[in-house]
């Protein structure tokens, strides 16, 4: 999200939903394993699936940068876990601001930014990601707010770039840092 668009204190009293029948509430420090087992998890289904370029090799709960990341994520207001109809968190989601590697909006007024999104690779628990990615839908309309933007990696296919465009994402501007391909994608909902 951009500065001044409003989005810092949104539904700020309200730390439950339910989105297309998923339980997603606000996440906390109490969440930052679980989270981390997520990234963990999407690690090693990529690096079985041949890529190793998106998030590398190592797992996300043995990096020390990457637990103080998730660990500020969790406190951030814009983070939420998508949970199992047994309690379990299954997909975790950060609205917020793009991050600084990422080209400006072309288009004027605020928007909702994805920082990340990650949700659980068992069978059992698909669909999770989607989920967010419709609360994301849901809190930037609360707000008013109708340009919603995220980045992916753009390499091994597209493949990632592809999942956002069936969620309603639009292609906007390429970039890349050092060998990374990153696609930014934009999403405008209906007025």
């Amino acid at each position: 999200m951009t500065s001044g668009s409003g989005i810092d204190g949104i539904d700020s009293a309200e730390t439950a939903y339910e989105t297309a029948g998923t339980a997603i509430r606000r996440a906390d420090l109490n969440d930052v394993e679980a989270v981390l087992s997520l990234f963990d998890g999407a690690v090693a289904w990529m690096n079985a699936h041949g890529n190793t370029e998106q998030w590398g090799t190592a797992r996300w709960s043995d990096l020390p940068e990457r637990r103080d990341m998730v660990e500020r994520w969790c406190l951030a207001s814009g983070s939420w876990v998508a949970l199992t109809p047994e309690g379990g968190v299954a997909g975790f989601l950060v609205v917020g601001a793009a991050h600084a590697y990422v080209p400006p909006s072309s288009r004027p007024g605020p928007e909702l930014y994805i920082e990340a999104l990650v949700a659980s690779r068992a069978e059992d628990e698909r669909g999770y990601g989607r989920r967010l990615l419709a609360h994301a839908d849901e809190l930037a309309a609360r707000a008013g707010i109708r340009e919603l933007r995220v980045d992916c990696f753009a390499g091994r296919g597209g493949d990632l770039v592809r999942f956002y465009e069936t969620v309603g994402y639009v292609k906007d501007v390429t970039f890349q840092v050092k060998e990374w391909p990153g696609q930014v994608l934009t999403r405008t909902l209906a007025s």
